[in-house]
């Protein structure tokens, strides 16, 4: 009976184990249903006359409507979902499992910029190893939308969007939900290497992907260390502002300084 009894625990722990590696699956599955639910829906909404976000004026507002809508749609398929469904209750996620049992610290507020300076070394070291191994072009930048700039309001939408908006949907899907959830069914270092990958994967080229990758990690440690996923979203805040103010800020500095 013993015996049974351990054949038991061992083929249930294997079982186990492999959920580690189909909850990345769901997240993505989710987020890109998202996009295919969002996309639909806008345009429904535009064929029939209810918006018109076709304009050029109106791109960046549709930008940020549609950024939102994805965003709001995959966490109500990952989060939402399973407490709509009681044959869903091992997907079922509640604030603690997420990383919101309690409040932001001035821990948390101290750990974002020391976790900014580790994510800078090691994405450079990766980015390098990478280009050197791979041969991919380090100089490419990521398509984060918001082309043309022009407007007060629109500066304020696309910060809001890329700034705000992206790090606590983005922390919430991967370092709160998807890392709360694979780390109790693997060790602590492959649940972290399992979130980051998707993470990156998700990103699309390469060394964004393997930025990415290494802020994801050290995100993860953020969480871990903390047990809240508030130092991992003020970090990420932290890097997204710093990308927004290169690719949007100091270009239209130059230019009003006729550089």
């Amino acid at each position: 009976m013993l015996h049974e009894s351990s054949n038991e625990k061992q083929s249930w722990w294997n079982r186990s184990r492999w959920l580690a590696f189909l909850y990345p699956v769901g997240v993505v599955a989710a987020f890109y249903l998202s996009a295919v639910i969002t996309g639909f829906l806008l345009g429904f909404l535009q064929h029939v006359g209810l918006i018109n976000l076709s304009g050029s004026s109106e791109a960046v507002v549709a930008e940020t409507v549609i950024a939102a809508l994805i965003y709001v749609v995959a966490i109500l398929i990952v989060i939402g979902v399973p407490w709509m469904n009681k044959k869903l209750v091992h997907l079922r996620a509640d604030a603690k499992d997420l990383g919101y049992g309690r409040w932001m610290s001035w821990t948390d507020v101290l750990l974002g910029p020391a976790g900014f300076l580790v994510y800078i070394i090691l994405s450079a070291i990766l980015v390098y190893l990478g280009s050197q191994i791979i041969g991919f072009n380090t100089s490419q930048s990521q398509n984060v939308g918001f082309h043309g700039l022009q407007t007060y309001t629109q500066y304020v939408l696309a910060f809001i969007t890329l700034v705000i908006m992206a790090p606590i949907a983005e922390e919430t899907l991967f370092r709160g939900y998807l890392y709360g959830k694979v780390k109790k069914y693997v060790p602590t270092w492959l649940a972290i290497l399992i979130t980051s990958v998707t993470f990156g994967l998700v990103h699309g080229q390469w060394n964004v992907g393997l930025d990415v990758f290494a802020l994801s990690i050290v995100l993860c440690v953020l969480r871990e260390i903390s047990g809240s996923i508030w130092p991992s979203i003020w970090l990420h805040m932290l890097k997204n502002g710093l990308a927004f103010y290169i690719l949007f800020i100091s270009p239209m500095i130059l230019h009003t300084l006729g550089g």
